[in-house]
């Protein structure tokens, strides 16, 4: 029997690197609200861990789920696990299914927690960039250790975005400009310092004029092969996700070359699986999501080209909405009609979130 865990806070968590690591309000409670969801795409004899049973059955009570057998931390240790597939692998994770019973055999160990936080680190994405670059792409970003580091850059950049090393869902970025990186607001001064001080570098990248999000999933079997999976057109709303177009391969591939020439996306694509298969190789198992953006080409305003693909913006080392609503493609259109299209969203109302899947 697999378990299966919908910890959403798991950026926070590994950006943290400890194993008693409590999650924001906000994170804890998208995690009670929204721990039905690996229902989705468990098989019926599976099980899903959630914080509340009575909240998981009702909010899965009308959704098209093969799997309802939810079950709380007490019953972890009197349940027949074989293997565990969380949302993502980190140290307070572990920590707290060892606290409950899991044996350490069904658990990453130490050194592997470590190789995947050291390989979810932004300097990971920026690595990947270069192998990344053909006609049609931009793309680079830098990882600096000093405040002196960070202004030089900005100044060569002109504006720029600063990242935190590990970061989620639009927390841990800013922008600069060389007016304001030697006497950028407070909270920008104090923002950098202690970025520095906790994940010892910051990640600054030029800032591009962003036309369209989108996103690739893969998925790496640790033993050097890593499999596409699909495309994600997903919404954001001040770098926070808001939701995901679902939508046939096909239908996303035509939206797209509104932007961006397919055979572009598709050499992007083999690139990703060949560089990431030996990257992977004995330190990952399991899916991942690569964020990906079409940017306004200032940078050749006579070109014919209007559009560039910025090919790697974050590596996700963990399951994504994107996986998601891959699941709740067939689920919503069978018949794989490329003219049925739905958005899912996630809003927050009456203090509670809720998963929303509407047809357009």
């Amino acid at each position: 029997m697999t378990l299966h865990i919908f910890n959403p806070e798991h950026d926070l968590a590994l950006a943290s690197g400890l194993e008693n690591f409590t999650a924001p309000h906000a994170g804890r409670q998208l995690r009670r609200d929204l721990g039905w969801l690996p229902a989705l795409w468990a098989d019926e004899e599976d099980c899903v861990l959630v914080d509340d049973v009575p909240t998981a059955e009702r909010g899965a009570r009308h959704r098209p789920v093969r799997c309802r057998r939810f079950i709380s931390c007490q019953r972890l240790a009197s349940m027949n696990i074989t293997s565990i597939e969380p949302w993502g692998w980190n140290a307070a994770l572990c920590a707290q299914l060892r606290r409950h019973g899991i044996a350490d055999a069904l658990l990453p160990s130490s050194e592997m927690l470590d190789i995947i936080r050291q390989l979810s680190h932004r300097r990971t994405a920026a690595s990947l960039l270069p192998l990344l670059q053909t006609d049609g792409t931009v793309g680079e970003a830098a990882e600096c250790t000093t405040t002196d580091e960070v202004g030089a850059l900005v100044n060569d950049y002109g504006k720029a975005v600063l990242k935190a090393p590990w970061s989620s869902s639009g927390r841990g970025i800013r922008f600069l400009s060389p007016l304001t990186s030697q006497l950028s607001p407070q909270n920008i001064n104090g923002w950098l310092r202690n970025t520095l001080q906790r994940q010892g570098s910051v990640m600054v990248e030029p800032l591009y004029m962003r036309v369209k999000d989108f996103g690739m999933e893969f998925f790496s079997d640790c033993k050097g092969n890593v499999t596409y999976l699909g495309l994600s057109l997903f919404h954001t709303s001040n770098g926070a996700y808001t939701g995901n177009i679902i939508a046939t391969e096909q239908a996303k591939r035509e939206m797209l070359s509104r932007y961006l020439p397919t055979p572009l996306l598709d050499e992007t694509q083999q690139r990703i699986c060949q560089c990431l298969g030996s990257m992977f190789k004995d330190k990952y198992c399991g899916p991942f999501g690569i964020d990906m953006m079409v940017v306004k080409n200032v940078q050749r305003p006579t070109s014919t080209v209007q559009h560039l693909l910025h090919p790697c913006v974050e590596i996700n080392l963990r399951r994504t909405m994107g996986h998601a609503a891959l699941t709740l493609t067939n689920i919503c259109n069978p018949t794989a009609d490329d003219e049925v299209r739905h958005v899912m969203r996630i809003n927050y109302f009456n203090n509670n979130y809720k998963l929303q899947i509407r047809r357009q």
